[in-house]
């Protein structure tokens, strides 16, 4: 089992976004020192729900400051990006990191990003699908040309390759966060591992991962490639000696970071949006995802894979807020869990 944990930099009340980037990159550097296995990095626009606008640049900071530890982006939201200068930035790193790097992709959503980076509502609506398969074809393939709804150029060579050798297994591992039937879909069909989300729980991803193997079976692909698939479910991770303890210290923290930071959002076409309950939904996560004691985390992380076949977690453990406390709770993480799940 490889457990890892899931950084937004978080700016929750009161905290000015440098005192969230700074816990972001400590929880990080903590997580090499307790032995997790990899960081994954969501991103986001204009909103304090996180503060990192570049999950690839961040990541590529992280590299740089650990040497063990795998950093993926959780996600880098493609239609506002040009999957040609994503893939480059992540052959670049993998290069440089000494393949370290795992790239998360995902459609975001709705946002007023999609006006700001002049891509538009069709590059969220329609335009998903075309980007992933060109971002492909980039990290798999020597020369890459374009003749699309959305891309459309001449044929130009591939620098710096993301591998010397030419296999599909090649270059940056690439994964593909899944919300639904037809992205379950579009990543099963390109072999790509799925990252599923922490709002939903284990019965709902195990559906989702039968799925992803009858359309890889639909599709060709091979019973090897199938059972290796390394999906990712996303969770939040408390640790404390009492279940009641973590429990409120993510009861205190999280609905108010949750309430300011997903109020912030603001459509790009002036749709209306229903936002969770924060507290409700502070009380689902917390009923879904290891919050309590080492054994309880323990137990929960190995009852979600023996539920759903998935092996990797991205754990959101900076919801308390505070630095020195995310800081503890990586180190518990690492020191009281993990050995149990061995």
């Amino acid at each position: 089992m490889r457990v890892g944990s899931f950084v937004l930099a978080a700016q929750f009340p009161g905290q000015g976004e440098g005192e969230a980037l700074h816990r972001a990159v400590r929880s990080a550097e903590v997580a090499e020192e307790a032995g997790l296995d990899t960081v994954w990095l969501a991103e986001h626009h204009f909103v304090p729900y996180g503060t990192c606008p570049s999950a690839v640049t961040l990541a590529a900071l992280l590299l740089g400051r650990t040497r063990r530890i795998r950093v993926g982006t959780a996600v880098s939201v493609l239609p506002t990006v040009h999957p040609v200068a994503l893939g480059e930035q992540a052959a670049l790193l993998h290069h440089t990191s000494g393949g370290r790097f795992t790239l998360g992709v995902g459609r975001g959503g709705p946002w007023v990003d999609l006006e700001v980076f002049g891509a538009g509502l069709e590059a969220y609506e329609k335009g998903f699908p075309e980007s992933l398969e060109l971002l492909v074809r980039w990290l798999r393939e020597s020369s890459v040309a374009a003749d699309g709804e959305r891309f459309r150029f001449r044929e130009v060579p591939v620098v710096p390759r993301p591998s010397e050798a030419l296999t599909e297994a090649a270059g940056p591992e690439l994964v593909v966060a899944c919300t639904s039937p037809s992205s379950v879909r579009l990543a099963a069909e390109r072999g790509l591992s799925m990252l599923l989300g922490m709002h939903v729980g284990d019965e709902e991803k195990a559906e989702m991962v039968a799925l992803w193997r009858q359309h890889a079976r639909a599709c060709g692909r091979s019973p090897e490639e199938i059972r290796s698939a390394a999906h990712v479910s996303a969770g939040v991770c408390q640790v404390a000696d009492r279940r009641v303890d973590a429990t409120e210290t993510l009861m205190k923290a999280m609905p108010g970071w949750l309430k300011q930071g997903l109020e912030a959002h603001v459509t790009v076409d002036g749709r209306t949006r229903r936002m969770r309950d924060p507290l409700a939904y502070t009380e689902l996560l917390c009923g879904l995802h290891p919050v309590g004691t080492p054994r309880l985390c323990a137990d929960r992380l190995a009852a979600t894979s023996e539920r759903t076949g998935i092996s990797r977690f991205a754990l959101l453990v900076e919801g308390s807020g505070d630095l020195a406390a995310t800081e503890e709770n990586v180190r518990r993480l690492g020191a009281e869990v993990l050995p149990q799940l061995v």
